[in-house]
């Protein structure tokens, strides 16, 4: 198995194996291809582009700004930026953002005093790269087969895609945006959901519509696809909305794979545009790991990326972003020593007026990731009313397990996992209720989500319904779709933590009713139990008049974590109807755990 991996910070960025994408990755620069130009027209709001500069004419020192003016006509803010020094590389009239590029050192301060100019920031404190006028194309990669079969992998079936599968797969009319480092459309396991004619290129801030622009330039977006739905075909992995279609928006940069403002921009505008309904955003907008209000070029990028948002929503849009990778107290800011990211960091002092963009913009739903179990993952950022929801982003021993570039798969880490689970399960809910509004998506994945309380860790504060760390808790594929699981009579599920301490017994009961005559001789027992040292564990299933039943003593030397598996037992014998325990003995000292959860099918 490939080592799981762990997104650093900026793409909310995966511990990895590969070499991933992201603030402290190195990505390869793409190579030319031999696509030619489509010549498909931008969408309605996407930028109107200037008379294109040859990267021979670059000059060093060319430095990208947001100009804000009022919404509807930018073509005073794009004549004053002419007159004073600039040229407009792009503009989006229904938001009233404007992209130009200066190599003038006073070219901001100029722009601020003119009349209609509500806010002007430099979107980087590094060079606009020459490739931004004449950008080369990323290369299609060769393709690999796999013998790889489809199975339930550990991070469905926490969050029960593998239910959710055999009620609805998702709709082919529901579409999903990765904006991220863009997706190799030709892997096996995307091809048959990728939809060329909704994707683009929207590095440097514009729209580049030329087929295969929209390639991965790393593997992280690749990965995050498969995520959301990789096809049910039979073979590879399966994504948790495996019938939606998705659509590339490669919105980071060649060689840096850094995600600026106006990347950022250009990406929700053209969402809006097309009509996706949902996006995935797994990264934060750099340079700057949080944007602060009183600086005057990280308020303008507060607004322009705010309006952007804004404008998507109101198409329909619903907008799912990464919490974020530093296991930092969102809702507790202090300190900032990582930002610009694009130049040489400084330590600053922040407050909670400071945000993490995309993911602290009203509307977002703001994921956390979690590891295999109820548990937080080690690196996952987190914050009282910040985080929404919650869902598996790999940590340790278990990773996220995705598509990558080239037809091939691997595992990473990060709450760059666990956001495209939630965004797969909003594309189910969509899918279910096609007039849902993106605040009706954004009220059920909470709504749904399953209750997670916190551990003894005083940095989670809140109750089980809503905390610091899991939000409303786990999102369910299964009840996206309407289902219910196994039909009542027949399943039975206790989820109440029950603490195992040392040398110590404990039990757990389900009460099951609905059933007449006897348990049959393959009484399935699935169970969950999260301990740090399993060779210390009796596992037994008591049946109603007392009868105990073995499951496993783990051998004394097996020092592995947790019991995740299923028994099967032959309990023929006993009358179904009744109370059933789980009963745990913990026969050694140091380490302790609890049942997490476990369930009888009949």
């Amino acid at each position: 198995m490939t080592t799981p991996r762990i997104s650093q910070r900026r793409l909310r960025r995966p511990l990895l194996s590969v070499a991933a994408v992201g603030a402290a990755l190195a990505l390869a620069t793409p190579a030319g291809a031999a696509d030619v130009d489509t010549g498909l027209p931008p969408g309605r709001a996407a930028a109107r582009v200037v008379p294109a500069q040859t990267a021979a004419g670059w000059a060093a020192g060319t430095r990208s700004y947001l100009v804000i003016t009022a919404p509807g006509d930018t073509s005073a803010a794009r004549n004053a930026v002419t007159a004073n020094g600039g040229s407009v590389f792009a503009h989006y009239d229904a938001i009233g953002v404007v992209v130009a590029h200066s190599s003038s050192a006073g070219f901001a301060t100029a722009m601020r005093s003119v009349a209609g100019v509500q806010k002007v920031g430099a979107t980087r404190t590094s060079d606009v790269p020459a490739d931004a006028y004449s950008p080369t194309l990323p290369s299609a990669p060769s393709q690999s087969t796999t013998t790889l079969t489809e199975t339930a992998r550990w991070d469905m079936t926490r969050i029960n895609a593998d239910k959710a599968w055999a009620v609805s797969t998702g709709s082919p009319a529901v579409t999903v945006g990765v904006l991220d480092t863009g997706v190799d459309e030709r892997h096996q396991d995307i091809a048959p959901n990728f939809d060329a004619a909704d994707s683009v290129s929207c590095a440097y801030g514009k729209a580049d519509t030329r087929a295969g622009a929209w390639r991965d330039v790393g593997t992280h977006g690749t990965h995050v696809a498969g995520t959301i739905a990789a096809a049910k075909n039979g073979k590879g992995v399966v994504g948790v909305a495996p019938g939606v279609k998705i659509a590339s928006v490669r919105i980071a940069e060649p060689s840096t794979s850094m995600f600026f403002a106006e990347n950022t921009i250009c990406g929700f505008m053209w969402a809006g545009d097309r009509g996706f309904d949902v996006t995935n955003n797994s990264y934060y907008t750099d340079p700057w790991m949080f944007n602060c209000p009183d600086d005057p070029d990280q308020a303008a990028i507060i607004e322009g990326v705010r309006r952007a948002q804004e404008y998507a929503e109101g198409k329909g849009s619903l907008q799912v972003a990464a919490a974020g990778n530093s296991n930092y107290d969102l809702a507790n800011k202090r300190s900032d020593s990582s930002s610009p990211n694009d130049s040489t960091p400084v330590s600053r002092t922040i407050t909670n007026a400071c945000i993490d963009i995309p993911t602290e913009l009203p509307g977002v739903v703001t994921v956390a990731a979690m590891g295999n179990g109820n548990i937080k993952a080690s690196y996952s950022n987190f914050g009282r009313d910040i985080i929404d929801v919650a869902a598996p982003g790999g940590d340790g021993a278990y990773g996220v397990y995705s598509t990558l570039p080239g037809g091939k798969y691997g595992n990473m880490n990060g709450t760059s996992m666990a956001s495209p689970h939630v965004a797969g399960v909003a594309a189910l809910l969509k899918s279910a209720d096609p007039a849902a509004t993106p605040a009706d998506l954004r009220a059920r994945l909470g709504s749904q989500a399953t209750d997670t309380a916190c551990p003894s860790d005083s940095r989670c504060t809140g109750t089980t319904a809503k905390n610091a760390f899991f939000g409303e808790g786990q999102v369910d594929a299964l009840k996206a779709v309407g289902g219910t699981g196994p039909q009542p009579g027949r399943y039975f599920e206790n989820t109440t933590d029950v603490s195992v301490a040392d040398n110590a017994t404990v039990e757990s009961p389900i009460t099951v009713t609905g059933v007449t005559g006897n348990a049959p001789a393959a009484l399935k027992v699935g169970v969950d139990v999260k301990h740090t040292y399993r060779g210390d564990l009796v596992l037994s299933l008591v049946a109603p008049d007392g009868s105990v039943y073995p499951l496993e003593d783990f051998a004394d030397g097996d020092s592995a974590d947790d019991v995740v598996k299923t028994y099967t037992v032959d309990a023929s014998s006993e009358t179904a109807a009744g109370t059933w325990k789980l009963r745990v003995r913990d026969i050694a000292a140091q380490d302790t755990g609890r049942i997490d959860a476990w369930n009888l099918t009949f």
